[in-house]
């Protein structure tokens, strides 16, 4: 069975951080492009970050760059993201996500495959 789980998430002051992980099991994950993304109440989903488990090219969402660092632990098959200097703006449900096969567009939520359950971020002012 393959599971996706997200923590980390909790209760931070703008301008403080926060580390999410993402415990990926059931299969193999080493070909695979692994994202975060995120949901406000009331907004679409949007992606966050992304990059291909391999290693390569990173993708970043322009309100997050410079800010945000995704990565990877192979030996633990976990994926982060490190989020710093945090802004109100970035309260949401976080979510890891895998994709099997994928776009050179790495922020399109249709080609995933696999999805966390998501876990609270909330930044106060």
């Amino acid at each position: 069975q393959v599971q996706l789980v997200e923590t980390g998430g909790g209760l931070v002051q703008a301008g403080g951080s926060l580390r999410l992980s993402c415990a990926a099991s059931g299969r193999t994950f080493s070909s695979d492009l692994m994202g975060w993304f995120r949901q406000a109440p009331g907004k679409e989903r949007e992606s966050v970050a992304a990059m291909p488990w391999s290693g390569g090219t990173t993708y970043y969402a322009d309100s997050v760059k410079g800010r945000f660092t995704i990565s990877r632990d192979n030996a633990k098959n976990t994926v982060f993201l490190q989020m710093n200097s945090l802004k109100p703006e970035d309260t949401a449900v976080y979510y890891c996500a895998a994709a099997r096969r994928y776009y050179r567009d790495y922020s399109l939520a249709n080609q995933y495959n696999y999805w966390g359950q998501g876990t609270q971020v909330t930044v106060s002012s």
